[in-house]
């Protein structure tokens, strides 16, 4: 059974880091992309950050670039994704999720995704 779960929300002031895990089993993360998603109340699910499992490349929304790193830990089926100088406009619910295929096809796009993890709260204010 593939199951994903997150890891690492929580309260931070603004200025502040987090880091965000997401466990992997029931697969092998490094024959899978794996993405990160936020979400808010009444807004869409937006992918933020994608690692290739082939080629190990990373992309980023323009949004946390620079800000956000996502990284993978092959032996551990884990991946994280560290996040700096929060602010306020990155509070969301945070999700990863699997794509079978090898490669970030279409990073940013949920129905890329086939399997998906059940998020944890990321809170930003002071």
């Amino acid at each position: 059974q593939v199951q994903l779960a997150e890891s690492g929300g929580g309260l931070v002031q603004p200025g502040g880091s987090l880091r965000l895990t997401c466990e992997t089993s029931g697969f092998t993360a490094d024959y899978s992309a794996i993405g990160w998603f936020r979400q808010t109340p009444g807004k869409e699910n937006e992918g933020i950050a994608c690692i290739s499992s082939s080629t190990g490349s990373k992309h980023y929304r323009d949004s946390v670039k620079g800000r956000f790193t996502i990284s993978k830990d092959n032996a551990e089926n884990t991946v994280f994704l560290q996040m700096n100088s929060l602010t306020p406009e990155d509070t969301a619910r945070y999700y990863c999720a699997a794509d079978r295929a090898f490669q970030c096809t279409s990073p940013y796009s949920v129905t890329s995704y086939d399997y998906w993890g059940r998020g944890t709260q990321v809170t930003v204010s002071s």
